[in-house]
């Protein structure tokens, strides 16, 4: 584990990309199998030990620890992980060689009954350092600044092989990786995929803000308010994965029953709505299908799932993602017919006169489920990531409303000493003011410290970690969209809120209505 742990002291305290992209490839170089494979999964979120959880961790600390020291330390350290790390008593027996694998399967083979014994019996032959470790990748929310984008660059990086293979092999083969890393290392021949259902990258595109382009290179199509998916048939089953590769199929079994080609497409997971006709409802009625493992008859029947098609990478066999757009959408228009109607559709062309033309109809889809325009170049073949010039999004204008700052809390990591999430709200015609959203972003640095000195400055009431603030500040809060929702006192829901400007000008007796934020509801 010691290894490991100089690893994430290290990630945590270097900001540059390029200073990380270097320290694991250095790890991945150095370490040996399973080590480094366990080790780039924990880094990656790719881990999961059911029987270790938060709570159990604060009830364990306990035995060890007064609970109110635990308590008020964990008030101001921000993180269960760094607060049971530091409050743990010293090592009881002298340190040994850990491995991260030998941590890994004692987790693993962990029950409700024997977790609390087992993760005390490890934190009690580490330091601090190791603890941390410890502690993070049993619980997970590792939160040192590497995603899964960077960990499959440093791997291409440490072993000198393409990105695009690594992308392909990374989600195809389990943790710890151990064929990857002897492909990686020359010691074997590259995994054959041929009958696994395996992820494909995601093509991206690039924002188009203020350029245009022109119609005749480009086509145009609807960017739908959903989930990018990609579903995927081969070696007699079928998978459907999201934009980041994890496998979501336990969520959509009607979708994994209807696809029944040797194909992959990419498209837009959507619900039908009860308007415009069965067409997509909101995002909001996505949510309530998403991140479930099992799904009941009601679920299935109250929001039914489609996917609107954007693409066909690759059919019976053969790879289209080398053909150019216009070949790979002429093929599409052909297999879509083969799929289940009730289930998938083909996203449409936007027929427009030129790119003005274009622009209206982007400005007049804001009663739609779409969240703006797609624009593909039509020689493009499908490229992992975003490649300069291939494909835009031309999203709508975000929609923005007055807010008054009601309650605020500490982030996370770097910003643990800060209060950076805020809740607000807007008045309603009783004159009580209701929540209606929550953002951490959209703000600067020099704003972050600003806003956290006016929470403490203003504060009414305490809550556990969370302050609640004399109702005077305005914030301007943007948002993609905002929809019903049962669950909150509002009756609203915020779609990607973030605040754009701190309105010191504006008293807060002049904030938004919610009957204001209500007529906006898509």
């Amino acid at each position: 584990m010691t290894p490991f742990a100089a690893l994430i002291d290290r990630l945590i305290y270097t900001r540059s990309r390029n200073r990380k992209l270097a320290l694991i490839v250095d790890y991945l170089r150095h370490t040996p199998d399973p080590d480094r494979g366990w080790a780039i999964a924990a880094l990656t979120e790719s881990l999961d030990f059911p029987a270790v959880k938060a709570g159990m961790v604060r009830a364990l600390l306990a035995t060890r620890v007064d609970e109110e020291l635990f308590r008020l330390s964990r008030h101001f350290v921000g993180d269960t992980a760094e607060t049971a790390a530091l409050l743990w008593p010293g090592a009881r027996v002298a340190p040994s060689g850990l491995t991260v694998a030998a941590t890994v399967d004692a987790l693993a083979a962990a029950t409700r009954a024997t977790a609390p014994e087992i993760l005390a019996s490890l934190l009690d032959r580490l330091d601090a350092d190791g603890r941390y470790a410890l502690l993070k990748l049993a619980l997970g929310g590792m939160r040192v600044g590497v995603s899964a984008r960077l960990a499959k660059q440093a791997f291409a990086q440490a072993f000198d092989v393409p990105i695009e293979d690594v992308e392909e092999l990374w989600h195809a083969i389990p943790p710890p990786y151990a064929p990857l890393f002897a492909w990686g290392e020359g010691r074997a021949a590259r995994p054959d995929l041929a009958d696994v259902a395996f992820f494909r990258p995601f093509m991206l595109a690039h924002p188009l803000d203020d350029a245009t382009v022109d119609l005749a290179d480009y086509a145009a199509e609807w960017k739908w308010d959903g989930i990018r998916v990609q579903i995927v048939r081969g070696g007699g089953a079928t998978r459907i994965y999201s934009r980041g590769g994890e496998e979501i199929s336990g969520a959509f079994p009607e979708l994994v029953a209807a696809f029944d080609q040797e194909a992959v497409i990419d498209g837009e997971l959507l619900v039908r709505g009860e308007v415009q006709g069965g067409d997509a409802a909101s995002f909001n009625a996505l949510q309530q299908r998403l991140g479930r493992k099992t799904v009941s008859k009601k679920m299935l029947a109250d929001y039914p799932a489609f996917v609107r098609v954007y693409d066909l990478l690759a059919l019976d066999g053969s790879d289209l993602r080398p053909l150019p757009w216009t070949e790979r959408r002429r093929q599409l228009e052909g297999f879509v017919p083969r799929l289940a109607a009730s289930h998938f559709d083909l996203s449409q062309i936007i027929e427009a006169r030129d790119f003005d033309d274009l622009a209206e109809r982007r400005a007049g889809a804001r009663d739609a489920a779409i969240e703006g325009v797609m624009l593909k170049r039509r020689d493009a073949p499908y490229v992992a990531g975003r490649r300069a010039g291939l494909w835009y999004k031309w999203k709508r204008d975000p929609l923005t409303a007055d807010c008054v700052m009601m309650y605020a809390q500490r982030g996370n990591g770097r910003r643990a000493s800060f209060y950076s999430d805020y809740t607000f709200g807007c008045w309603s015609e009783e004159g009580e003011l209701l929540p209606v959203g929550k953002a951490y972003s959209g703000f600067t640095d020099e704003e972050l410290k600003w806003l956290d000195k006016f929470v403490r400055d203003n504060t009414l009431n305490r809550f556990g970690p969370v302050r609640e603030v004399e109702k005077s500040l305005v914030l301007e809060v943007a948002f993609d969209s905002i929809h019903s929702s049962k669950r909150h006192k509002s009756g609203l829901a915020m779609r990607f809120p973030r605040i754009s400007r701190i309105r010191r000008d504006k008293p807060a007796e002049e904030a938004d209505r919610i009957a204001t934020l209500r007529a906006m509801v898509t």
